[in-house]
């Protein structure tokens, strides 16, 4: 077996959701929990599928996004891997929605920081093991690193 350590090239701006899910029809719906749940969102989907044909399915609603999740899911080659680029949304406004489609069965991470996708590599094909989403901590959170937290999820709107 081979582990290989893949980077997700993400666009600037972008959030991603990199999950695992099991059915062909997993790129219609996800698109559809997408466009239902935030309007105005921009996003791009691809989809590895792991039989048949094995293609890398794709769609969405943004050019450069799509096309940075299919060379983003090509590079993972894992499958039954997803992943969603998406702009003017955040992960926490779709992870819900995600989640519920039938077919996903886990979420490895959902960011907007440089994330490292490890991959292992049988003679049957590849797997994701894990992934390495942002830095390392560099210390605990002070009083008034709390206090800056607690501002800055009230200045954008996520508590009152």
């Amino acid at each position: 077996m081979n582990i290989e350590l893949v980077p997700i090239q993400l666009p600037d701006n972008a959030n991603l959701v990199l999950g695992q899910t099991h059915f062909i029809k997993t790129v219609e719906d996800v698109y559809e929990a997408l466009v239902n749940t935030v309007p105005g969102i921009k996003f791009g989907i691809a989809f590895c599928e792991a039989s048949g044909p094995c293609l890398v399915r794709a769609d969405g609603n943004d050019d450069e996004l799509l096309e940075s999740a299919i060379r983003n899911a090509e590079n993972i080659g894992a499958g039954h891997v997803f992943i969603v680029l998406m702009r003017n949304a955040f992960p926490i406004n779709v992870l819900g929605r995600i989640k519920d489609v039938p077919e996903v069965c886990t979420i490895f991470c959902a960011s907007a920081n440089p994330v490292q996708v490890l991959v292992a590599q049988s003679e049957q094909g590849r797997g994701v093991a894990g992934v390495i989403d942002g830095s390392s901590p560099k210390g605990r959170e002070s009083a008034e690193d709390r206090a800056v937290r607690h501002s800055f999820l009230r200045k954008i709107g996520y508590k009152k």
